[in-house]
């Protein structure tokens, strides 16, 4: 079987549904020019699970933040390790350290959080290496890959909410003093506990997931939690050795240029998936949209040469009066992408109108976590969910 190509035409899940359906058995290699991980199968289920250059992945490393091991201990077991060549995991059971369960639990754990976090990448290339085996593993754990596909788009659901309530990055958190909640019905939960004890008013959000032996997903939900229960308060800023004057309004602009650009090629993606890219019927009402600002938001690969330059687009933006130019920017971009999803339904009816709105939703994640200050004292995040809940208004007034 051959299957290659890059996240940005081709999601995770997708990967996933079509190795499981096929009970392929192989070796999934993801990679940026940064990161690398390798997701192994047998006969259509997660075996294995790896990354190439990430600390936060390796097992000895998970371990100790878990506070299963002691640091002399681990350092005694790399050293092992490595004089043997033996798999960390074997290694730790030979020093009797752990019994061969307790290291096939965490080596569950460490698979499960390496495959969810595939889940956010919007890019890398993937190559699927059928038939390979993953070396220098002793124990496979076995995961059923249509579960794992479920909780992933679950988390990635949860996590667009988690990360609007999130801290800004530079910000220091501290347990608020008096809390104005009734401790009848003030609840936490362990996870939740664990984030309270790491958090002294001089760390991040950053520091946190850190210093958290629970992973980014589960120390970000657990502050998501405690800030909404009111209990975490900001005190103060981190400190920055260098301060850099940035131009605001580009910046938001970008946001908005890559956000639309990004959603307008995922649905016609769909569109072009379902019926071929012969079929006109999407082009030609796509079309009515090409004037004005909305030139430069043409629905292709934004990677592709075809794309507009963004500096054209913000010359022209700033060409309109600077006291409606954004207003006019969101009013032409609000009403063509509610549109273009309405015409999905009508075209190809609801699994691809619904298909559309959850990877167009997936698309704001990337700005919410880069710069989610912006993103809300410009109503970005607001106007973009407007649109939606606006189509799926209109699709269910035309189905009655």
């Amino acid at each position: 079987m051959s299957l290659s190509g890059n996240l940005k035409t081709v999601s995770f899940p997708d990967i996933l549904q079509l190795l499981a359906t096929g009970k392929k058995t192989g070796t999934l290699e993801c990679k940026t020019s940064s990161r690398q991980k390798e997701v192994a199968f047998k006969d259509g289920n997660i075996i294995f699970a790896s990354s190439v250059n990430a600390s936060e992945d390796l097992l000895g490393n998970m371990l100790l933040k878990k506070g299963k091991i002691s640091k002399t201990d681990l350092e005694r077991a790399i050293t092992l390790h490595k004089q043997t060549g033996r798999q960390m995991g074997t290694t730790l059971i030979d020093m009797n350290l752990f019994t061969k369960e307790e290291i096939a639990e965490c080596l569950k754990l460490q698979i499960e959080e390496i495959v969810y976090n595939l889940f956010s990448w919007k890019e890398g290339d993937f190559v699927f290496h059928e038939g390979a085996a993953p070396k220098n593993t002793p124990f496979l754990i076995e995961l059923n890959t249509m579960n794992v596909i479920m909780e992933g788009t679950r988390r990635i659901d949860e996590w667009m909410e988690i990360q609007k309530v999130l801290p800004d990055d530079d910000v220091l958190l501290s347990i608020v003093k008096s809390p104005r909640v009734n401790r009848e019905e003030l609840v936490i939960s362990l996870d939740e506990f664990r984030v309270l004890a790491l958090i002294n008013g001089e760390r991040t959000l950053a520091d946190l997931i850190s210093l958290s032996p629970m992973g980014e997903f589960v120390t970000c939900r657990a502050v998501y939690r405690l800030t909404n229960q009111k209990l975490l308060e900001v005190v103060g800023k981190k400190n920055s050795e260098t301060e850099i004057k940035e131009d605001e309004e580009e910046v938001v602009m970008s946001i908005i240029f890559s956000l639309y650009n990004s959603c307008f090629y995922k649905i016609r993606n769909i569109v072009d998936g379902i019926l071929g890219e012969q079929n006109t019927n999407f082009a030609s009402f796509a079309a009515q949209y090409r004037t004005g600002l909305m030139v430069f938001f043409p629905g292709v690969d934004p990677a592709s040469d075809l794309m507009p330059s963004f500096d054209k687009f913000l010359n022209a933006v700033r060409s309109i009066p600077a006291s409606v130019r954004y207003h006019t920017l969101m009013t032409a971009l609000h009403r063509m992408l509610s549109e273009q999803l309405v015409y999905v339904h009508q075209l190809l009816g609801a699994g691809p109108f619904r298909e559309s709105i959850t990877k167009v939703k997936r698309e704001i994640s990337d700005p919410l976590a880069t710069r989610r200050e912006l993103v809300k004292s410009y109503g970005i995040e607001d106007n973009f969910y407007g649109i939606l809940k606006q189509a799926d208004k209109i699709v269910k007034l035309v189905r009655g």
